[in-house]
């Protein structure tokens, strides 16, 4: 578990990782939901769990708010459509989980179901089945499956079908990740800015780490525990593409324009694509709330959604999430750190003033 990205969904108050953990506050000795509307704790007093039976076993009781030890049902017919899917995507394809046939088990019209199950889910059905599948084959063939048994235990038809899609949702081959990365080489660069350390990662194919911190050392462990496997090569002398980069990335910290352009080798979903591109189109100096986002992105009830795709975002800057806010104007969570977040914008702010007066 990736305890910044979970810390960031407990701050967000994200309802779409309340199926992946839990947390316990040991102040209190109570464990929660991440979307629990009770007042947050601080980071030093939070513990998180994998399930109810873990957070209980260390001592902790549940919430008599948002309840974690009971079902949660936000919309029941979504839930059973989410429910059969989740239970039948091993042995039936995608092409045999239509719409038609989750529109009957969830009671509502094949039109109504994909509407619905977009505004509370944040992915249509279909996209929620390939989301599914990949999660499948990650933890099959982390557990050490061989490819050929992994595709089909996912419920991939062939082969063929997973490295059809393989690009998009695993950022490398099915073989590549099952041995964690291994054969992929990472070059990074390390620079200190006016925000503080910088670290800069690139595979042949393009962006995969932008991170800030106070420590080097902190950095360069949070890049080998994302892709252990994976070599990693410090430059001095980064080759020409990864130059360009760091100096594309470095000049956006003091207040320029990112190219939206740079080349991005991320593991996403097809949601987080969706926010992340609406990220970049956000102005130089301006901002928008979660919700606006969520609503130019064709999800307006998936704020949450939105909230928590920002916070996964590991490419910094690239990826502009510092220019999400809240719907009062807050600042809201930033993974790299508030001030960070609020120097960022005061930066762009003032080249964007700068720009309209010689104009």
């Amino acid at each position: 578990m990736n305890e910044a990205v979970a810390w960031e969904s407990v701050l967000h108050r994200d309802p779409t990782a309340d199926d992946r953990f839990l947390y316990g506050v040991t102040t209190t000795g109570i464990y929660c939901r991440p979307s629990c509307p009770s007042r947050r704790p601080k980071r030093d007093n939070v513990a998180f769990f994998s399930s109810s039976e873990a957070a209980e076993r260390a001592g902790f009781r549940a919430c008599q708010r948002c309840r974690p030890n009971r079902a949660k049902s936000p919309d029941r017919a979504v839930q059973r459509a989410r429910d059969y899917i989740d239970t039948h995507i091993a042995d039936l394809s995608d092409e045999r989980i239509t719409l038609e046939l989750l529109g009957d088990e969830s009671g509502l019209s094949p039109y109504h179901l994909q509407r619905k199950f977009k505004e509370i889910i944040g992915l249509t059905p279909a996209q929620y089945i390939r989301a599914r599948k990949s999660e499948r084959l990650k933890g099959e063939l982390k557990r050490g499956e061989t490819v050929s048994r992994a595709t089909f235990g996912a419920g991939y038809g062939s082969s063929s079908r997973v490295y059809g899609t393989a690009d998009a949702q695993l950022g490398m081959t099915p073989a590549t990740y099952k041995r964690g990365g291994e054969g992929m080489h990472i070059d990074y660069a390390v620079t200190t800015t006016s925000l503080g350390t910088l670290l800069v990662g690139a595979t042949p194919r393009g962006v995969c780490a932008v991170t800030l911190g106070d420590d080097a050392g902190a950095l360069e462990a949070a890049l080998a525990e994302e892709y252990p496997a994976a070599t990693r090569s410090r430059v001095t002398a980064p080759s020409s593409s990864l130059a360009s980069w760091v100096e594309e990335i470095v000049a956006a910290m003091d207040g320029g324009r990112a190219r939206s352009d740079i080349p991005i080798d991320v593991q996403a979903s097809a949601f987080q694509w969706k926010v992340w591109r609406e990220l970049q189109k956000i102005p130089l100096g301006e901002t928008r709330s979660y919700s606006e986002i969520a609503s130019a992105i064709g999800s307006p009830k998936a704020v949450r959604a939105v909230a928590s795709a920002c916070a996964s975002n590991r490419v910094a800057v690239v990826v502009p999430c510092h220019r999400a806010v809240r719907l009062d104007g807050g600042l809201g969570g930033y993974r790299w750190g508030v001030e960070r977040k609020k120097r960022l914008l005061e930066k762009e702010r003032v080249i964007r003033g700068e720009e309209e007066s010689t104009s």
